[in-house]
């Protein structure tokens, strides 16, 4: 039997309650295709830092560090300090861990969730690759004169040649296997952001070693309205951080609302760490009203990473399935209780299976 460590660092907010259902479902899946799956709970978040002052202690983040995988629920409470816990749990695991890579699909489940006139479900699967280390995020920044009337503020981006191919090359490597249209789009600006020069050569110069994959190029104001426009262009789609984080919000509108879409943080053959996009919504905490379908999603995520894809494509398909007959009546709209879609999928994904050896 295969079995797995699995780090899990509930958080803030509705963290707690959709990452209970995440949980739930991968119990679910690994009783029905017999793998075993060890939870190991960490109580790090904004509450334990009011209670305690630590944030992520070295000898626990040793630990973390042994596990096979991370599940992460939500992070942030506007009563902390802007970013304290963000950077002292979130950063500090995708920069000290590596976690270079940031995927994340964008794929209609149910046409009736997309905002988007006249595009169908099959209109809109794509994914997008987000360099996670660099850019505006290595907090290269500074205040001169602050609190002055001539105060000035610098954030330096920051790129280099080795981390801009890597993400560059990961995209292409996945692009040879997703499906049948083996496309990769460049996402910079380049015209106005000189240093973006960098990406253009390094994916050219990658492109010529994937002489069976199409190369497309977009400058970022172009690529949010083509997302919009023609979203059945996009297939897989390489960017900057910053640029990432914005566009992949845009993707989770697409999809149906940010209740849906979950992503991954991996450095390949190393580390890697699940989490739905949304934020803690801490208004909503402790209601039983968030939707867990991103959270989800992040442990369908998950078990495809630890090589259990059939398990995983299991749990994906569940979601489509019961959202296309109208069973989950959509997401985050306050329709369903958050326990009660967990227990929907689980139970289906037992069912189905059952249904099928039978």
């Amino acid at each position: 039997m295969n079995e797995f460590d699995i780090a899990v660092i509930a958080g803030d907010g509705i963290g707690p309650e959709v990452t209970a259902e995440e949980l739930k479902v991968l119990e679910a899946a690994a009783d029905v295709y017999g793998f075993k799956l060890r939870f190991h709970p960490y109580p790090f978040g904004s509450e334990h830092y009011f209670k305690t002052g630590e944030i992520f202690p070295d000898a626990a983040f040793e630990e973390v560090k042994g596990q096979d995988a991370i599940l992460l629920g939500a992070i942030g409470d506007p009563r902390a300090p802007v970013g304290l816990i963000e950077y002292g749990i979130i950063a500090k695991m995708r920069f000290e861990l590596d976690l270079y890579i940031n995927l994340r699909p964008i794929k209609v489940f149910d046409e009736r969730l997309c905002p988007l006139k006249g595009k169908k479900a099959e209109d809109i699967d794509m994914v997008f690759i987000r360099e996670n280390t660099e850019d505006a995020y290595v907090g290269a920044h500074g205040f001169t004169h602050k609190g002055q009337p001539n105060e000035v503020a610098t954030q330096v981006l920051v790129y280099t040649r080795s981390g801009v191919e890597r993400a560059v090359r990961y995209a292409f490597d996945l692009a040879r296997t997703r499906n049948q249209k083996k496309k990769v789009t460049l996402i910079d600006k380049a015209n106005a952001m000189r240093a973006h020069d960098l990406w253009t050569r390094v994916f050219a110069d990658v492109a010529r070693e994937y002489p069976d994959i199409t190369t497309d190029h977009a400058y970022v104001d172009a690529a949010c309205m083509w997302m919009i426009k023609n979203p059945e262009w996009f297939d897989v789609a390489v960017t900057t951080n910053m640029f990432g984080d914005i566009l992949t919000d845009l993707g989770a509108v697409l999809q149906g609302g940010m209740g849906i879409a979950a992503s991954a943080n991996i450095h390949p053959g190393k580390r890697a760490l699940f989490e739905p996009i949304h934020g803690s919504a801490p208004k909503y905490a402790g209601l039983n009203s968030a939707s867990p379908v991103a959270a989800i999603m992040a442990g369908s995520m998950l078990l495809d990473y630890l090589g259990l894809k059939e398990a995983g494509h299991a749990i994906e398909s569940t979601v489509i399935q019961l959202l296309r007959a109208g069973r989950i009546k959509g997401v985050g709209n306050g329709l369903h209780k958050t326990d009660e879609i967990g227990d929907m999928v689980s139970n289906e994904l037992r069912s189905a299976v059952a249904g099928a050896k039978h």
